[in-house]
């Protein structure tokens, strides 16, 4: 660019300079920093102008000073750095680690609680929950009555949810 090309864009970029203050303002929130982006912005601008066709000069500053601004906040020296403690975090094989040996750890709550169960609850429930039998099935193995079946189950699930409750209060 030649010096008068240079004086002309002076005096264009001065009318527009407290527009590219205010997008700078507002992205960095610190005035020192915002003025400094004002003259970087200026100089960018002399490259910039030889590159590419411009029709709407107040809309492509606008532009370019926001663009300006945000690849000034996403530099490394802006960044944030966490150092990264590997022993702090659960590794995914040990959550399911820890998830298997709590479903034993009920699985064998559970079996002590169905062991306090009357011998008709104890059996309704593995053979309705552990085997997956209906209660025609419970029926027909048993030689229960149907409505005893059901009452058997009903009772005995709650029994073994109290049971299991208090087995997890005391650990």
């Amino acid at each position: 660019m030649q010096s008068h090309d240079l004086t002309v864009l002076g005096e264009l970029y001065q009318r527009y300079m407290e527009l590219v203050y205010g997008v700078c303002l507002k992205y960095y929130k610190e005035t020192e920093r915002a003025k400094d982006s004002v003259m970087q912005i200026f100089e960018e601008l002399v490259t910039k102008l030889q590159k590419h066709e411009v029709d709407n000069f107040r809309a492509w500053l606008h532009q370019l000073a926001k663009n300006h601004c945000l690849m000034q906040l996403r530099t490394p020296r802006n960044l944030k750095t966490v150092e990264f403690n590997p022993d702090a975090v659960q590794s995914g094989e040990n959550l399911h680690l820890n998830e298997v040996l709590e479903k034993e750890e009920n699985f064998r709550k559970m079996e002590k609680c169905l062991d306090t169960l009357t011998g008709d609850q104890q059996q309704a429930i593995r053979l309705f929950y552990l085997e997956g039998k209906c209660y025609n099935e419970i029926v027909e193995i048993t030689g229960q009555e149907w409505n005893q079946i059901r009452s058997f189950i009903q009772n005995g699930r709650r029994n073994l949810k109290n049971c299991m409750e208090e087995k997890m209060e005391k650990g």
